[in-house]
């Protein structure tokens, strides 16, 4: 019995593994599309690079091929959050162990008075900070000045506020709470 079933088991193994190359010639079925930006810009900045037909030789590879084009931060600008606007969170308890302390923030006044308050604290505990909402490499520039040596990167926020319940920001989320 037990010869039976590795025959079957190497027969369905052989039919799956044959079919692969059908597979991955078909075209991708979208299953739910829910709108939204394209985040093919924050990708294109990664540009890796074409694969080759032919097996490479061991010299070649080892050193990739550069992009033809040198993307910047500056080609991922603007962003922009839709779900996230400057306001008022309420404070909440979260546990999230390992979570590093981050911050979100935007390019409004609102998110630059509370970085003036909180820059301190903020440098303290060397928490990151997300810009959700900026529109260009200057205003963001401007943001770091304020920020006086945090880290500040520029990300959509839209996946973040799904996954915590978030509507506004600036906010701070540690391991144990979101809190402005």
């Amino acid at each position: 019995m037990k010869h039976s079933y590795t025959a079957r088991s190497g027969l369905a193994c052989l039919l799956c593994c044959s079919a692969l190359p059908v597979l991955a010639q078909s075209p991708l079925t979208v299953v739910e599309d829910r709108g939204g930006a394209s985040a093919l810009p924050y990708y294109e900045a990664l540009s890796p690079p074409p694969k080759q037909q032919a097996s490479p030789s061991p010299s070649s590879a080892a050193v990739p091929n550069a992009p033809a084009r040198l993307f910047s931060e500056a080609d991922m600008l603007p962003v922009r959050s839709q779900r996230l606007s400057p306001g008022t969170e309420p404070r909440r308890v979260i546990q999230a162990p390992g979570l590093m302390p981050m911050f979100v923030i935007g390019d409004d006044d609102r998110s630059r008075a509370w970085l003036a308050e909180r820059g301190a604290a903020l440098r303290e505990m060397n928490a990151t900070g997300l810009v959700v909402n900026v529109e260009s490499a200057w205003a963001l520039a401007a943001l770091r000045r304020e920020a006086q040596g945090l880290t500040l990167s520029p990300v959509s926020g839209n996946d973040l506020a799904g996954r915590l319940g978030l509507r506004h920001y600036p906010v701070l989320i540690t391991a144990t709470g979101i809190e402005q």
